[in-house]
């Protein structure tokens, strides 16, 4: 064990570097010296504690420890402390262990005897900051806000602040322009600076330039118009509740967050946060992490550092485990800010046996059977939940537990108006089946099955999935006679069965799968639904007088027989034990009878205990089920989901009780953001001027602290049989008056000043809550009946209480004032506080932005008193004016050592980081440096970083270049080499082309000479066969001419046998390819008449064709002749029609059909012929305007260009056939020319049609058009 001598004033850092120094310089290596050490800031700081510091008989060298020039004063009286508290003030008399959960190790201990003895009474007095901005400050602003026109924040009579502008000043008082135009007049001292317009909606509270009430309360308000409902606080997250779903959540966030993408404020941020944390330690060996830490080399770590070694690793197995503390008010969305971290840490943790997806549907049934409405919550906690989820050492879940704490067992008999109970009651009569409601004994029965194709999205592999099989079972337990909710008297008596937009029935479907999903089995399931249907039918059985003294007996119905039934006990055994008390007279027991009122408060007390032990029971199965196989690896994240602090119209014990437990979070949240942050700077040597904060321990002494405490009296008050509630109000009066905290009100009535508030508080029915009596009468029933989970919950009872409880008690009420409700659950806080103690706290504060629960509605006041009972404010300031960034030396010169010259750069971790913040000037004030670590103010490692970024930049750039030189080069070499390689593999493949090429050419020349002689020799051969046989045909000729025609035939014989003679003397002096020569003769000749014969059929047909022709223009010639004459006819009679301006009688040549025009085999010949002297305007009516002669003159138009037309394509066949010779592709245009004009005719015959029947009743237009028909017909 490591002990502290009293004389040590100076840190094991300086010990050892002095020894090291004396070391060195006997040893003559005066070179080595280690740098001498900064000066320390002035300051009242503590010392370091005993885990690090060394031991007192460690020595290195001759050398002894130096007397510290601060030298130890006289002991100073402690002053008491004052709410207000300033952080270093300490307590005069230490709390007992049993009134405290911190337990203060010894080295602390003797850490606060040394800092009492140093003066810890100046401490108190030490100047401290205010927490608002500096008046005076402020007040030598304000002509500076004034001339540039800067927004101020003003306060106005209605306590509202609104942004306005100052328009002047005159003393005191200030001229304010609003921004809504207003003009106000207020003192000076209800101005703030606003901030900057660049700084709006800023995700830190931190980064805020004015920290200031109003500027805080319009940031949160600017985020939370925009939908952006998480804020950070320096180490705090603000949640405040949007009251709808603004789908902030989903695998694509939580992979964006766990991948770094986003680093905006999250509930995902801070799960991350936590989990990384607890992945982080224990990666370096502790031998090299304490040769770092001290500055040693290898060899000066001997055995007497290994006690140190131990300290080390104790701290780091400390800092493992990591906690998530939600906390607010009810309403505040704490349960699912809770949901949101354990669904973060299911998606990163998961694994494939499932796990993780079990601990998700924790929750669920937790809320079905925990949470119900309340008067300002839908979803109200009304029980405290600590879900602890183990991870391994590869960071995957390995098991769960739950701890739940002080379930609201009141609500399962008692409701207030408008509220409701718990979720499950309303759940069970709207969704449940069939078979449980008991009109069917036929329930589906399944099995457990692994499906591969079902697949949590955040597992491996696969997990257990539910495959129903539906089997018919006969259960006569499953008859639980479940009615409607306005059936049951607990259920409506608060006038509230429905919640707007909440479906139970669907909500009970879900519990039913979660209840699959986590393993509790179907006969389970069954058990505790006939528990919850007892307890619905035990509000409904009633109860009536009979006698005088007001006794009575239970009413035998439907409600007594149903819950007999379900609890499996007989019905004379249930109405004896809730209608009679037995008593023991001596030997004998006495049955005595109830009144009214005492059998009603035992029916109700019956069906709490039934209700709470099954709660208690669902808690133990749920953790058998999440339990891990092995040992706990030490590695866990606890998620804390309490109730938060509630103020209702009638609070009674349960909200004392949930206050109380709000007030010790918020201690719990004092201690490590404001208390263990400044005793940092203290321990650490740090020069810091502290911050005041709001301690409640006043308030935990009024609650907790014996023996007059609010728990002590009211236990003390409760062992009285004849102690009423107006007996406890006034001896809380009589003991707790002096207290600041309390106040005594009339009717049996106090009042409590809370951190968050002031709350009044009814004494009725304290006393009854906190002794909870069970008269032995219940736990005998429940212990004889059939069914399981009752004679369950009264044998944990029995041996809960078999060491307190005497024989005697068992035949009245047990003896539980021993261990009262407010005693047991003040043993779980503080059990709950020494767990969380242990881990690394990440703080998450809910807020609530409207008492309505309406979205986008924000309720400036409410929240400004949120922030400044959960102390965010407090946090705020001290982290903007304290260092938020630390860093050990050590890692400060591995991260920053590189950044010095080689001749700078020391091996003493502590020189080498004062050295690497001269070589940057950076200010003084925004850094200090302690004893074991190096503090900076907000932004100043980002410059840091920044600079280092640029080194890191500047030797990759160098490094580029370098490598992209040595690159280029290698390249140019390769390349020139490829290129030498690639030159000589060309003129090799060249030459071996150039020789095959020339090898092809010669064979080339060789073949076609060949084959030139081979055909000279043929033709020769066939022009030598020719002139023979011409010859020998000339000769046969003669021959024949020489006979006379008598002798034809002989001759013809002797000239047959002649010819075969020559010719086989012929033969005979051919070669011996004569024969195939003769043949090729015979078939050229052949060739030639027949092609003789086509020349002359060709010749013949292209004299009849030019004969055709001929006549065909001479027709077209007549035709065009007449044509024209008529023309001219029409012209005259026009004129002469005009002249006369005589109507136009009916045309003589008009005709109703125009088949009769001789065009059809007319062809265009040779020639053009002379165009119509008027091109189509003589035949322009004279009426412009008139429609019918305007489609008389395009038909003029169209007659024209197609003669043009077709006189060119004419004249161009007359042209080719008279400079070439008649062709069959002539032929052809000719043809198709004709065809063509065939078409036109007939198309130009429809347009005549057409336009006749348009002229009909017009006489003039008519004539006009009868000459133009005339006129086509010839």
């Amino acid at each position: 064990m490591l002990t502290v001598s009293p004389s040590f004033n100076r840190s094991s850092l300086e010990e050892m570097l002095d020894s090291l120094r004396r070391r060195d310089e006997n040893e003559g290596k005066s070179n080595d010296l280690p740098p001498a050490l900064p000066s320390r800031p002035t300051s009242k700081a503590r010392r370091p504690s005993a885990k690090r510091s060394l031991p007192a008989k460690f020595e290195v060298g001759d050398s002894k420890p130096e007397s510290s020039t601060n030298c130890v004063g006289k002991k100073e009286e402690v002053v008491k402390t004052i709410r207000v508290n300033s952080f270093g003030a300490k307590k005069a008399k230490q709390m007992d262990s049993s009134e405290s959960p911190y337990s203060m190790a010894s080295g602390e201990k003797e850490f606060e005897r040394r800092l009492e003895e140093t003066g810890s009474a100046n401490l108190a007095h030490a100047p401290s900051s205010s927490p608002r901005f500096r008046e005076s400050e402020w007040n030598d602003n304000i002509g500076y806000f004034s001339k540039k026109k800067l927004r101020i924040w003003c306060q106005l009579q209605s306590s509202d602040w609104e942004s306005g502008q100052i328009q002047s000043t005159s003393g005191e008082n200030a001229s304010v322009l609003l921004a809504d135009g207003r003009d106000v007049t207020v003192s000076t001292g209800e101005l703030l600076p606003a901030n900057p317009n660049i700084l709006e909606g800023v995700d830190d509270l931190i980064q805020l330039s004015y920290l200031n009430e109003p500027s805080v309360l319009h940031n949160l308000q600017y985020r939370y118009s925009h939908d952006i409902i998480y804020t950070k606080a320096g180490p705090v997250l603000i949640a405040i509740n949007p009251f709808r779903d603004l789908q902030l959540c989903g695998n694509e966030i939580i992979t964006a967050y766990r991948q770094k993408l986003l680093d905006s404020p999250h509930v995902y941020a801070i799960a991350e946060t936590a989990y990384s944390e607890m992945m982080r330690v224990c990666k370096l060996l502790f031998v090299h992490k304490v040769h770092l830490w001290f500055g040693l080399s290898l060899h000066v770590v001997t055995e007497t550092l290994i006690v140190v070694i131990s300290a080390v690793m104790l701290d780091l197995a400390d800092d493992v485990n990591q906690s998530i503390i939600i906390s607010g008010e009810s309403g505040a969305g704490k349960t699912e800010t809770a949901n949101i971290a354990l669904q973060y840490l299911a998606a990163i943790g998961g694994v494939s046996s499932g796990i993780e997806c079990e601990i998700l549907q924790t929750s669920r049934i937790l809320e079905a059977f925990g949470n119900a409405k309340t008067y300002g919550n839908d979803n109200s906690s009304r029980f405290g939940k600590l879900i602890e989820v183990h991870f391994s050492a590869s960071g995957k879940i390995c098991g769960a537990k739950v701890q739940t704490f002080l379930l609201e067992k009141s609500r399962v008999v008692q409701l207030a108006h408008g509220e409701r109970s718990y979720h499950i009651f309303y759940q069970l009569c709207a969704g449940a089946p069939s078979f449980l409601k008991g009109r069917s004994s036929v329930r589906p029965t399944g099995t457990w099955l692994s499906n591969p194709l079902l697949v949590h999205p955040y597992s491996g592999g696969c997990l257990s999935i539910r495959i129903v099989v539906v089997v018919v079972v006969v259960d006569i337990h499953n008859r639980l006679n479940i009615k409607t909710a306005s059936e049951y008297n607990y259920l409506k008596q608060s006038d509230c069965l429905k919640i707007n937009g909440t479906d139970d029935a669907r909500n009970f479907h879900m519990l039913m799968e979660a209840l699959n999903i986590i393993r509790i089995c179907e006969q389970d399931q069954d058990h505790a639904f006939e528990m919850l249907a007892a307890v619905l039918w035990l509000g409904n059985i009633s109860f009536q007088v009979v006698d005088s003294e007001n006794h009575v007996e239970v009413v035998l119905d439907e409600a007594a027989t149903t819950v007999a039934s379900l609890i499996g006990c007989s019905t004379e055994d249930l109405i004896l034990a809730l209608s009679t008390h037995r008593i023991q007279a001596g030997k004998d027991n006495v049955a005595k009878r109830l009144t009214m009122q005492q059998a009603t408060d035992k029916r109700d007390a019956l069906a709490k205990f039934v209700y709470t032990s099954l709660f208690d029971w669902l808690v133990e199965t749920i953790n058998r089920s999440l339990g891990m196989d092995g040992q706990p690896t030490g590695r866990s994240i606890s998620i804390l989901d309490i109730y938060g602090f509630e103020s209702v119209q009638k609070n009674s014990f349960e909200q004392l009780c949930i206050n109380y437990a709000n007030e010790r979070l918020q201690q719990h949240f004092n201690r490590h953001l404001f208390k263990l942050e400044q005793e940092e700077y203290e321990l650490d040597g740090i020069d810091w001027t502290k911050v005041d904060f709001e301690d409640n321990q006043e308030c935990l002494d009024l609650i907790e602290k014996k023996p007059i405490g609010l728990i002590a009296l009211l236990n003390e008050e409760s062992n009285f049989p004849e102690a009423t509630d107006l007996t406890f109000a006034n001896k809380l009066k009589q003991h707790l008056d002096a207290n600041p905290c309390f106040k005594g009100e009339r009717g049996g009535a106090f009042s409590v000043r809370h951190y968050a508030g002031e709350v009044l508080y009814e004494t009725s029915g304290f006393l009854e809550k906190n002794r909870d009596p069970l008269h032995s009468d219940t736990i005998q029933l429940l212990s004889s009946c059939t069914s399981q989970l009752p004679k369950l919950f009264a044998s944990s009872m029995l041996n809960q209480f078999q060491n307190t409880a005497s024989s005697s008690s068992l035949s009245g009420v047990l003896d539980f004032h021993k261990r009262s409700v407010g005693t047991k659950f003040k043993g779980q806080l503080f059990k709950l506080m020494q767990q969380l103690e242990n881990t690394m706290p990440h703080f998450i504060r809910c807020i609530k932005p409207n008492n309505k629960q309406l979205p986008g509605t924000y309720d400036k006041n409410l929240v400004l008193e949120q922030l400044k009972c959960c102390g965010v404010l407090q946090v705020v300031r001290i982290s903007k004016s304290g260092y938020p960034t630390r860093m050990t030396h050590q890692e400060f010169t591995r991260r920053y050592g590189a950044l010095l010259p080689e001749s700078d750069v020391s091996q003493d971790p502590l020189s080498t980081s004062i050295a690497v913040l001269q070589q940057f000037d950076l200010h003084p004030k925004m850094y200090q440096v302690g004893y074991t670590k190096l503090y900076f103010r907000v932004g100043q490692i980002g410059a840091l970083e920044d600079i280092r970024k640029q080194v890191l930049q500047g030797t990759l750039e160098v490094q580029k270049c370098f490598r992209c030189h040595r690159a280029r080069r290698h390249f140019h070499e390769l390349k020139r080499g490829v290129i030498t390689l690639q030159s000589f593999v060309r003129g090799e493949n060249t030459r071996r082309d150039y020789d095959a090429l020339f090898e092809l050419r010669k064979e080339s020349a060789r073949k076609t000479r060949n084959e030139r002689l081979a055909a000279t020799v043929y033709l020769q051969s066939v022009i030598r066969g020719w002139l023979a046989r011409k010859q020998f045909t000339h000769l046969q000729n003669l021959e024949l001419l020489k006979h006379d025609g008598s002798n034809y035939r002989q001759k013809q014989v002797w000239k047959t046998s002649k010819v075969k003679d020559l010719s086989e003397k012929c033969i005979q002096n051919q070669p011996s390819g004569m024969e195939e020569l003769q043949r090729r003769v015979l078939k050229a000749e052949e060739e030639n008449a027949a092609l003789r014969e086509q020349v002359c059929q060709l010749e013949a047909q292209r004299a009849e064709h030019e004969v055709k022709m001929k006549l065909m223009e001479e027709m077209w010639q007549k035709q065009i002749s007449s044509l024209q004459t008529s023309l001219a006819a029409s012209k005259k009679s026009l004129l002469s029609e005009n002249t006369t301006s005589q109507p136009a009688s009916p045309s003589p040549y008009h005709h109703d059909s125009e088949e009769s025009i001789p065009v059809g085999s007319q062809t265009p010949g040779r020639s053009t012929p002379t165009r119509f002297s008027s091109s189509g305007s003589d035949f322009r009516p004279v009426r412009e305007t008139n429609g019918g002669l305007n489609t008389v003159s395009n038909l003029v138009k169209e007659f024209e260009q197609q003669k043009q037309h077709f006189d060119r394509e004419a004249k161009t066949i007359v042209d080719l056939r008279s400079t070439q010779s008649p062709t069959s592709n002539q032929n052809e245009e000719l043809r198709r020319l004709k065809f063509k004009f065939e078409a036109w005719k007939k198309e130009y015959k429809v347009k005549l049609r057409e336009a006749k029947h348009k002229v009909t009743e017009d006489g003039e237009l008519r004539v006009h058009l009868a000459i133009f028909v005339t006129y086509l017909k010839d």
